[in-house]
């Protein structure tokens, strides 16, 4: 096995901005590393977790912060939805946060203007929820507010009808955005035959059939607290809001909803998928396999992607000068998986440069040295991306619905920091390869030899 030292690290091309970057904020984070991990693990005792009625609740606290942030969650996504209904939840969660029973939508507005709260609905591939935000003075106002439009919500003709014009808005603007023609390829690549393969944000034509009554009857489907669960973040008594849930949610029909597993995604060959589109420059996105937030490998694969990251745009962008933003992400979904992107006049160029960096990774192993000067790095993103209740409680639910239990959500960097150079090769060795190419642009510029060449 071939391994680069830390020394000649600096002497390759490929690898020079990557290695800089990475090695100075070694640096500057080794003093404070192992604390911070500590501290992370023992906030997990700052969560309480119980349950009403069938409905998990946790509350964490967050002592002397002025505001709380939480959701109510429902389990599902693609599973309560039909290709005929894509978009019903989003819909309906939406129109839910219009008004309730008890407070019509002036009230509402008044509510959340008043007390500088927010309340949204949305729904995703994977869950849907009903937020909201305020501050610790108004929780019992909030909540009262809340605890309407998601029980009783009263789905009236004329909110039915604004936030379909404003889905429908959102849904035009996306046609005309090449990027997003870009993704509506890769999905339709990707999930042919899949449950991801039904829009949750839906389409024009499924936004504008959907009734009010459709709407109310998916509201009802999902009132089981089977389905749900209840987050909140914030200096809050969890005694407080076990009395709250318990009067609200304690009558509610439990259900029998079972969070059944999704089929994983079809990687069994590379190939290439090309609309053609009148445009300046093509848009072109690789999509790979990626382990999930559950998997034991989803860290490793994290320090992977993020080293393609910086290998992609030393390359393409600093080197050769091919696209101004070329990327490697990976997504957060429960099927999983990372993409290549780069828009370019020269998709073939761009393309090969790429998968010269993914071969890199693939067959020369770092040392351990050069992954740990990464530690720094997700230590300050770490903290950076969890300042707000609002991300605490978007993470605690995230880990909870997908990646195999809130607990591990305090495991995140303790597992970053426990990746080694042999791990990195592993999983890119396991998961780069196969690459599910889409271009959005001029076909005669896309060499399908070139986007299908395997990785070696």
């Amino acid at each position: 096995m071939k391994s680069i030292n830390l020394r000649d690290f600096f002497m390759i091309d490929h690898l020079r901005i990557a290695a800089i970057l990475f090695f100075t904020v070694a640096f500057a984070s080794a003093a404070v590393f192992a604390q911070p991990a500590a501290a992370v693990n023992d906030a997990s005792k700052l969560v309480t977790e119980f349950e009403v009625n069938g409905l998990k609740v946790l509350v964490k606290q967050r002592p002397a912060a002025p505001t709380f942030s939480g959701g109510l969650f429902f389990k599902g996504g693609v599973r309560n939805y039909t290709p005929e209904t894509a978009g019903i939840e989003n819909f309906t969660l939406n129109v839910a946060t219009e008004a309730g029973k008890r407070f019509n939508r002036q009230q509402v507005r008044r509510e959340l203007s008043r007390t500088g709260s927010s309340l949204a609905g949305s729904a995703g591939s994977d869950f849907g929820v009903v937020s909201f935000v305020s501050t610790k003075e108004n929780f019992d106002r909030i909540w009262n507010v809340f605890t309407d439009v998601t029980l009783e919500p009263a789905f009236a003709t004329e909110d039915v009808e604004r936030v379909r014009q404003q889905l429908l808005a959102g849904l035009r603007e996306r046609e005309t955005s090449p990027d997003a023609a870009l993704t509506a390829a890769q999905e339709r690549v990707l999930y042919a035959g899949h449950p991801y393969g039904i829009d949750s944000q839906g389409t024009i034509p499924t936004v504008q059939g959907l009734s009010a009554a459709q709407l109310r009857d998916h509201h009802k489907k999902l009132m089981q607290t089977s389905r749900m669960l209840l987050v909140i973040v914030g200096d809050i008594d969890p005694k407080l809001v076990r009395e709250k849930v318990e009067a609200a949610f304690g009558k509610l029909p439990r259900g029998d909803y079972k969070h059944e597993p999704l089929p994983a995604l079809d990687f069994s060959k590379q190939t290439l998928d090309v609309t053609n589109r009148s445009l300046q420059t093509n848009y072109v996105q690789g999509a790979f396999p990626a382990p999930s937030l559950a998997d034991p490998d989803y860290y490793a694969m994290r320090v992977a992607v993020t080293i393609l990251q910086q290998l992609v745009y030393q390359e393409v962008r600093i080197q050769r000068q091919l696209s101004y933003a070329p990327n490697a992400e990976m997504n957060n979904q429960a099927v999983n998986y990372g993409f290549l992107y780069v828009t370019t006049v020269d998709p073939n160029q761009s393309v090969e440069v790429m998968l010269d960096q993914v071969n890199l990774l693939r067959t020369q192993t770092v040392t351990d040295e050069f992954i740990g000067g990464m530690a720094g790095q997700f230590v300050t993103q770490y903290y950076t991306d969890q300042q707000t209740n609002a991300a605490q409680a978007a993470e605690l639910a995230r880990y909870e619905l997908i990646g195999g239990g809130w607990r591990r959500s305090f495991e995140f960097l303790e597992k970053m920091t426990a990746v080694t150079a042999l791990d990195v090769r592993r999983v890119s060795e396991k998961y780069l390869k196969n690459f599910r190419f889409v271009v959005v642009g001029d076909p005669r510029s896309a060499d399908p030899a070139v986007f299908t060449a395997q990785s070696r």
